[in-house]
């Protein structure tokens, strides 16, 4: 085993505490700021989605082609439905005068 390589565990405890600690941070969070916040999840989505599109271009092997797959997929989803969700919050946002907005 390499010396470089982080135990499957070590990172795993990571991913939960981020997780976690993502959970936490989103309840605190006032609802006139859920907008943005979405605004800003979109964009770590899409840096996620490009990170993928990287590792799907040299495949080591069978296995990091599919996660790498799976990675595009979910993260293109989140993007996608992110912006659908963003943009439904602001219509809420907008007085009904006519198509107007004051």
């Amino acid at each position: 085993m390499h010396d470089n390589v982080v135990p499957v565990s070590i990172n795993l405890l990571i991913f939960l505490l981020s997780a976690f600690l993502g959970l936490g941070l989103i309840k605190k969070v006032s609802k006139l700021l859920h907008t943005p916040l979405m605004s800003l999840t979109n964009a770590i989505s899409s840096v996620s989605v490009v990170a993928a599109l990287i590792v799907m271009a040299e495949p080591k092997n069978i296995l990091i082609l599919t996660l790498a797959t799976i990675a595009v997929a979910l993260a293109a989803t989140n993007v996608i439905s992110g912006f659908m969700i963003t943009e439904r919050i602001l219509r809420m946002f907008k007085k009904d005068n006519g198509g107007k907005t004051k």
